[in-house]
């Protein structure tokens, strides 16, 4: 899959479902767990125990999701990602290194950033999308008032959204979110199982709202 299909899929779905996990062994659990649920687009952080080996093991097992790496905070860690198959990768800085890497590997990058010259070097350093983190602490209104003069940009918010909230990141402008510990607990009985997949299914249908 090409660069530009990979980004167009992210523009898509406009849910990263960002996972970062104590343990290696609740990884492959919790993925399964959410593609069961609809989720497409996943992120596995590098600090999470085993992020390479769970990357390529889930590129096996759902080839029709996408599996990225987050956390990706420098130009070793994005090597490591992309040998092990990532099909995006996910920083909480701004790096232009990392960029270079995703590139030549053919992947694109959703980089972090939080001020309006971070926004702007990791747009001219090629990030595909510029991840706003953490949005819930910056706000929406402070959202809106970036958005406003780098409306050219591609923004996405991640950090402390929930349910109640989706809504109005993406009515202020944003090309998609990111969520993490609502659906990414792992789960060991089936009654707990059914309550991640119908509250990914509640966010599934609330983005969608805004497709």
């Amino acid at each position: 899959m090409k660069r530009e299909d990979i980004t167009r899929i992210i523009e898509q779905e406009k849910l990263v479902v960002v996972i970062r996990l104590k343990y290696q062994n609740e990884v492959a659990g919790v993925i399964k767990n959410l593609v069961e649920a609809g989720i497409k687009i996943l992120e596995v952080t590098s600090n999470t125990p085993g992020f390479a080996e769970e990357i390529t093991k889930a590129r096996q097992l759902y080839p029709h999701a996408l599996i990225g790496a987050g956390t990706v905070i420098n130009s070793k860690i994005a090597e490591i990602a992309s040998k092990a198959g990532a099909q995006f990768l996910v920083t909480p800085n701004t790096n232009g290194e990392v960029v270079d890497v995703a590139h030549k590997h053919a992947i694109p990058v959703l980089m972090g950033a939080m001020t309006p010259t971070e926004v702007c070097n990791a747009a001219e350093a090629g990030a595909d999308f510029v991840k706003l983190f953490p949005a819930d602490i910056m706000g929406i209104d402070y959202f809106k008032s970036i958005k406003a003069p780098l409306d050219h940009v591609k923004l996405l918010a991640v950090g402390g959204i929930d349910l109640d909230t989706v809504g109005d990141w993406l009515s202020a402008g944003a090309a998609g979110i990111g969520i993490g510990g609502a659906l990414t607990k792992s789960v060991t009985s089936e009654e707990a199982l059914e309550a991640v997949k119908n509250r990914a299914a509640q966010f599934i249908a609330e983005v969608k709202k805004y497709g």
